[in-house]
């Protein structure tokens, strides 16, 4: 058990919100700085300022999704490809005791919480209700370079980070929880997404983790996760980055808009976009709807275990009708 399972979410975020703005005299920055909440996901996010006109970014982990190490590793990865130059990442501040990693305590929270402090990026989002021809393509790209990254990158010693493999999705104990949970499943949907499930499972299976198609992954790399300005593109929130199918980044990319009727084009954009980096068979490009399909029931099972969150609250109506119109769909092409 922990936090966001035990206490009401109103009540942990004013937790939180006291946790944040008093570990702020962890890390060398002014002393006027205040932190006000922006996000709410596996993680709490807060937006950190100053009247000096400092900004940065406070991630409060949530409670045993990550280790230590795996945080550490998953900051190493962003260190490793900003130096590059291929892909821009935010960078991050030590604290006072020279720690990327700081541990903030408060009476009122039964643990202990992992913090770090992210540069603040400028820059916006694009406009997912505009033209996104064009940044597909930058994300396909984008994609590419990171995977080309990982298969080529020396991982730090006892390197942890989360699987983005079948049993995530549909094991025994699956990261997000089981899909099977999400809100307003009937006996219908039930049916036929488990027939769904299973031929995922034997396409996987036949797809195979060989190095080239299965390694290190942003594994959240949609629009939002994508800040522009004048200087380039810059990748950010890495907190669910893990070993995966390199496929799966396209999966992602499309979450919880899996249905919208721009989708074809946007995959075949993206698609172009990847091959102007690293050659994609046609195979693979074959596949790409099946880890459609395993993403999306991830989504599922995610809305169903953090239906307190603002967002899964938003979402969770007629998601599983949407999910069920899909499989359908997808089993009628490849079962």
């Amino acid at each position: 058990m922990n936090d966001l399972d035990q206490t009401p979410l109103e009540v942990l975020l004013k937790y939180t919100l006291k946790l944040a703005n008093e570990s702020l005299s962890l890390w060398p920055i002014p002393k006027d700085s205040t932190a006000r909440l922006i996000n709410v996901s596996e993680n709490i996010t807060y937006l950190v300022e100053s009247e000096e006109s400092f900004k940065a970014i406070l991630r409060v982990h949530r409670e045993n999704y990550h280790t230590k190490r795996a945080i550490e590793c998953e900051l190493a990865w962003i260190q490793a490809l900003g130096e590059t130059n291929s892909v821009i990442t935010p960078g991050h501040y030590l604290g006072k005791d020279g720690e990327a990693i700081q541990i903030g305590r408060i009476d009122e929270l039964n643990s202990s919480r992992y913090m770090v402090l992210f540069h603040f990026v400028e820059g916006v989002q694009p406009d997912e209700t505009g033209d996104l021809v064009k940044p597909f393509e930058e994300l396909g790209e984008l994609a590419a370079k990171t995977h080309t990254h990982s298969i080529n990158w020396k991982k730090p010693e006892n390197f942890q980070r989360l699987v983005w493999d079948f049993n995530a999705v549909f094991g025994k104990n699956p990261t997000w929880g089981n899909w099977r949970d999400g809100p307003e499943m009937t006996p219908d949907y039930l049916k036929v997404l488990e027939t769904t499930e299973l031929t995922i499972k034997k396409r996987l299976e036949d797809f195979g983790m060989s190095k080239d198609r299965f390694g290190l992954i942003h594994a959240d790399m949609r629009l939002a996760n994508l800040l522009i300005d004048e200087n380039g593109t810059r990748l950010i929130d890495f907190d669910d980055c893990g070993m995966g199918w390199y496929l799966y980044d396209f999966a992602a990319a499309i979450s919880f808009f899996e249905d919208d009727p721009r989708i074809p084009e946007l995959k075949e954009s993206w698609i172009r976009g990847y091959r102007k980096i690293r050659s994609l068979s046609k195979e693979e490009e074959i596949e790409i709807d099946t880890f459609v399909m395993l993403r999306r029931l991830a989504l599922l099972a995610w809305i169903g275990s953090h239906i307190e969150a603002p967002e899964a609250q938003e979402l969770a109506h007629g998601f599983a009708k949407v999910t069920n119109d899909l499989a359908m769909s997808y089993l009628h092409k490849y079962e």
